[in-house]
């Protein structure tokens, strides 16, 4: 993505921290770590990382599901004010829209089709209902529309119900639509269906997308970049095709090493090199130091992300 271009949604220093009670004492789980982060236009960015990474904290940080610890969220060159007044809520969701990783429990079960498509159109008081719904069902594939306007959400499988909630976040005509894993409760034969239909939407409706997964090979498939994402930290970041074919940080390397390959013949499982940290006492250098076969003495202090070539990646190697 060119630097010349400005970005329509960028945070920086973002920090996410929750509070848990473990008996009388209340401990601080640190989810997000000073993330840098842009999307530009028309581009699909996929952050990928094991569970437990921030990947999904991101998403609702992002989409102020979750007020942000600290940190800066600026959306269309302009900062994004936290405490918004509910017309300004109103504007917000419009144009970022959020699509869940289970499509069943993203849609009322006993409501139809119909009324979950018609709900935002009069939320923003948008004009011919029916025409637009017919259109926007096209536009996921859903055809005829009319075969799917009197169902139920247990009536569909589970690809059109998720192809229901894509129509849902675009018919508001929304800029960005953050995507939490909208393949992974989905066979195997359905999943390209959906990566496909990301594509379609990013094409003809020049949608951006921030794509949280943890499949290197759909990030791969339908990204212009991916971000992999460690701990609550961003430890590398480039084009997805580089980033996949030749991975710079030791953990995108093992991320690409644990992927299902029927063609290899040694298997490689994340479990072989440890586990991840604690997110309540992270290391206080390069959060995959206690992982990584080339840690050295300066990987225990404060790594930053650093620029290699167009890539940036977190490690002291470069």
């Amino acid at each position: 993505m060119s630097s010349v271009l400005n970005p329509i949604l960028e945070v920086k220093n973002l920090r996410k921290e929750f509070h848990i009670r473990k008996g009388f004492k209340i401990l601080t789980v640190k989810a997000l770590r000073n993330v840098d982060f842009s999307l530009y236009e028309n581009e699909i960015v996929s952050v990928v990382g094991e569970s437990g990474c921030g990947k999904t904290t991101l998403l609702r940080v992002i989409s102020l599901i979750y007020p942000p610890t600290s940190g800066t969220i600026t959306l269309f060159g302009s900062p994004l004010n936290v405490k918004m007044k509910r017309s300004e809520e109103i504007e917000f969701r419009k144009n970022v829209q959020m699509v869940f990783q289970d499509p069943f429990a993203a849609l009322n079960p006993v409501k139809k089709i119909s009324h979950v498509l018609k709900r935002p159109l009069r939320i923003y008081k948008i004009q011919n209902e029916d025409e637009v719904i017919k259109d926007i069902l096209s536009d996921v594939e859903l055809t005829p529309p009319e075969s799917y306007l009197e169902k139920y959400p247990h009536e569909l499988s589970g690809g059109q119900r998720q192809r229901v909630v894509f129509a849902r976040a675009i018919i508001t005509k929304p800029r960005i639509i953050l995507a939490d894993e909208p393949t992974s409760m989905l066979d195997v034969s359905i999943k390209s269906g959906i990566l496909n239909l990301m594509i379609k939407l990013k094409d003809e409706h020049r949608i951006s997308f921030i794509h949280v997964t943890h499949d290197l090979a759909a990030a791969k498939y339908i990204s212009d970049r991916i971000v992999v994402m460690y701990a609550g930290m961003i430890v590398e970041e480039g084009n997805a095709k580089d980033v996949v074919d030749k991975p710079l940080h030791p953990y995108t390397q093992l991320l690409k090493d644990a992927a299902p390959d029927p063609e290899k013949k040694v298997k490689t499982s994340m479990i072989d090199s440890g586990e991840p940290p604690s997110l309540i006492t992270p290391p206080p250098g390069c959060p995959f130091e206690p992982r990584c076969k080339y840690a050295k003495k300066e990987c225990k202090n404060p790594v930053e992300l650093k620029t290699v070539g167009d890539r940036k990646v977190r490690c002291v190697l470069y």
